[in-house]
């Protein structure tokens, strides 16, 4: 089991292995869910600075670089000690102080929605709840077949749209929240940058 790696992506508004019914999204979430997706489906790369809070309250900041689809790369400032990166359809989580690594599918978790190839709202994909506060649009997703895997929730500055936060449920119910600050999008990063496997100084020597 990782222990802090689902550190992604406010809880789901519906019980886990419930699913939201079409008929009761109002023509307004449905407008708001389109917006969404096209916004996320254009979302190619991106490159931000990050404060995460976990379900005990502690807080890493970092780095985080993202590029649909499928890869993604949380570098976690020191003396935090977690390295994690999505690549080849699997999430990989480090922990230099263990000196342990661990992986699981992509697929099986909440933040492969966001990785996505395209980006579809529909589906394999069930939008469980949409909250609009002033300046601000929160989108929660699961897995349709699987929605015990955890939630989803995107929280998007709105107008104009722009992802901000999110936080990940995993399947034990752990809360992971994340704020994205000092974001820039667009672009091309080194593919090594989702291929090493462990902080440069956990490999010197």
């Amino acid at each position: 089991m990782f222990t802090r790696r689902t550190l992604l992506l406010s809880a789901a508004t519906l019980p886990f292995g419930a699913v939201a019914r079409a008929d009761t999204l109002s023509a307004q979430d449905k407008a708001d869910i389109a917006r969404v997706e096209t916004y996320l489906d254009g979302l190619k790369s991106l490159k931000a600075r990050f404060t995460q809070v976990a379900q005990n309250g502690s807080i890493s900041e970092g780095t985080a670089w993202l590029e649909r689809p499928g890869r993604m790369r949380f570098q976690y400032n020191p003396p935090s000690p977690f390295l994690l990166i999505a690549a080849h359809g699997v999430l990989t989580f480090n922990d230099s102080s263990l000196q342990q690594t661990s992986n699981i599918s992509l697929g099986r978790t909440p933040l492969g929605i966001l990785l996505a190839d395209k980006v579809d709202l529909n589906g394999a994909v069930t939008v469980t709840g949409v909250q609009r506060f002033p300046g601000q649009l929160q989108v929660t997703l699961i897995r349709t077949e699987t929605p015990g895997d955890g939630s989803l929730t995107l929280i998007f500055a709105d107008p104009p749209l722009t992802l901000r936060q999110w936080t990940v449920v995993d399947a034990q119910r752990r809360e992971t929240h994340v704020t994205l600050y000092n974001a820039k999008t667009g672009g091309s990063f080194d593919p090594q940058l989702f291929e090493q496997i462990s902080p440069p100084a956990a490999k010197a020597g």
